[in-house]
């Protein structure tokens, strides 16, 4: 190893790197047991696979003049370096560290199983330390080959967000089609409902606009299943003017109306509901409230009092209204 003068590089992120050959140590070429170090092994395997480009992380930019000097000293050609900037993760104080496994899923397969698409996580996984020429954000994999260039790499580390990842993921959702998204979820869906069946098109109406990851799937729609405990308290909201003295009267006349219901779809109850409202004199949200709330036993539901009644079928919506008026 020289120990004199200095040892430079270029790197197609950083630049030229150039680190003093007094700062680099007398490399072991062979252990005492005969086999090579890494680092030996690693140049004769890399020459001898015709490596062009070696991509890794910005951590071995210091080391690359011992793999340089091994190259020069068999008289083979240098291959072109691109040192990546880690990925960052985020710590409980705020502070960030190299990404591990204490941050989240570290591995592709992982954020699968948590409900990300496997697109999605190409996509985002391409912008850390990657920023396109147009700031643009969503790219298909044929997009990113054709737009990806190493010029646009940047030097400094990046932050594995999952909540921009989250934020990927749902538009990815929105833009499948209504029939692809019901095939994605559907695996979710009968984790809630087994073989029973469902409208599966209503369903994946309200839960398309809103859902981020798979995964929160059966968490949202539980209640549809099985109908949760709940506080009469739930039946009082002031902007839609609901109350404990009007809840009930707005619950025997939905329940009325909907059992002389002869078609049980949105369409049906919608108009059905509505002008119920507009008989009663009230406001369309009145009625639908406490409709919403004996319906779902939850303040906040994807979907309003149409889509749930339509899911839930008509036995079972009479049952819940009856139960709600009860509760009252």
């Amino acid at each position: 190893m020289p120990i004199e003068g200095a040892t430079t590089f270029h790197d197609a992120v950083f630049g030229d790197i150039t680190i003093e050959n007094k700062e680099l140590e007398d490399q072991i070429l062979l252990k005492s047991d005969g086999y090579p170090t890494y680092n030996f092994a690693n140049v004769i395997d890399d020459h001898l696979m015709h490596i062009t480009h070696v991509v890794r992380g910005c951590e071995y930019l210091t080391s690359t003049p011992k793999y340089n000097l091994l190259y020069e000293a068999f008289g083979w050609e240098v291959p072109t370096y691109v040192h990546l900037p880690l990925i960052m993760g985020k710590n409980e104080d705020g502070s960030v560290s190299k990404l591990s496994k204490r941050h989240g899923s570290t591995s592709f397969a992982g954020l699968v199983q948590e409900g990300y698409l496997p697109e999605t996580i190409v996509n985002y996984i391409a912008l850390l330390g990657w920023c396109p020429k147009d700031n643009r954000e969503i790219f298909s994999l044929a997009e990113l080959t054709e737009n990806f260039s190493i010029d646009g790499i940047s030097k400094a580390p990046s932050v594995f967000d999952y909540e921009k990842l989250a934020w990927f993921n749902g538009e990815y959702l929105r833009a499948k089609t209504p029939e692809e998204f019901t095939e994605i979820a559907m695996p979710y869906y009968q984790q809630v409902f087994g073989d029973t069946q469902v409208d599966w098109a209503v369903l994946t109406s309200i839960l398309q606009p809103r859902v981020v990851r798979l995964t929160d799937i059966p968490g949202m729609i539980g209640f549809l299943k099985e109908l949760p405990e709940y506080d009469k308290e739930l039946f009082i909201n002031k902007k839609s003017k609901a109350n404990l003295d009007n809840a009930p009267v707005m619950l025997k006349a939905a329940i009325e109306a909907l059992t002389a219901l002869p078609d049980w779809n949105v369409n049906a109850i919608h108009d059905c509901l509505i002008g119920l409202a507009q008989q009663l004199e009230v406001k369309n949200g009145t009625l639908l409230w406490p409709v919403r709330i004996a319906a779902a036993g939850m303040q906040v539901t994807p979907g309003g009092a149409m889509e749930i009644l339509a899911i839930l079928g008509k036995e079972e919506s009479l049952r819940r209204l009856e139960l709600g008026l009860a509760k009252l």
